[in-house]
């Protein structure tokens, strides 16, 4: 069975990368509107949370397959650190997208967009419940695991006032509209949008880890250098 997870694991981390690989092509096709640039249109690219979460998906899943098929005994602590985030990101992106952002039209190629959106995130909830069970991590992973997203959010508003837009030549430039102030009203509605973030990643890492915890109830001993990593 472990065999079998690891070649899916593969597969999937194949297609998420075609996915990406396949939307990047896309980006590279946009005029960049007067006042911005290819390079911000590159930047903007990897500034959507959606594609930082599915690169996470295909490093934690090449990783964990490449491991399992190599190696005997449980993952490291950081492919599962790695699983365990790339498993709460991808689970927020593909209920964000499909609750608040599917009906808004996006220049996307429609195949890439449903992997990235849809097939991935479903595949590592799969993954988390079915795959052999991962290895058991200690609560504060909930911590490390909601770092990102925070540290990514931080990022976007202090960047996106200083970007020129590259379809529209806008003075500012968000991912997302429920982190853009120009369409929120202001940053008190955004500050909502960022505190109601900030709780469901915590929710769905505390899940992730908790499932974790359930499934794989043999403690593992850390070894020598994991305990004072």
């Amino acid at each position: 069975m472990t065999k079998t997870w690891s070649i899916l694991r593969l597969a999937m981390a194949a297609l998420i990368l075609a996915a990406i690989v396949a939307e990047f092509r896309n980006a590279l096709r946009t005029v960049p509107a007067e006042g911005s640039s290819t390079a911000t249109v590159l930047v903007n690219f990897f500034s959507y949370f959606t594609i930082e979460s599915n690169l996470f998906a295909v490093v934690a899943l090449a990783a964990g397959a490449v491991w399992a098929l190599t190696r005997t005994g449980p993952e490291p602590v950081w492919i599962a650190v790695l699983l365990a985030a790339a498993t709460t990101f991808m689970t927020i992106t593909g209920v964000v997208y499909n609750l608040l952002l599917r009906g808004i039209a996006l220049a996307t190629t429609p195949w890439a967009n449903e992997v990235l959106h849809l097939i991935g995130p479903v595949f590592l909830i799969v993954d988390l419940l079915f795959a052999p069970p991962r290895r058991r991590l200690p609560w504060r992973t909930i911590a490390v695991v909601i770092a990102w997203p925070i540290l990514w959010v931080v990022y976007t508003l202090l960047r996106g006032e200083h970007v020129v837009a590259p379809l529209t030549g806008e003075g500012w430039w968000y991912p997302y509209p429920f982190l853009n102030p120009h369409v929120q009203d202001g940053y008190l509605v955004v500050a909502f949008y960022v505190a109601g973030i900030a709780v469901s990643f915590t929710l769905v890492a505390w899940g992730v880890v908790s499932i974790g915890r359930r499934r794989d109830l043999a403690p593992v001993v850390p070894s020598t250098t994991e305990a004072t990593s």
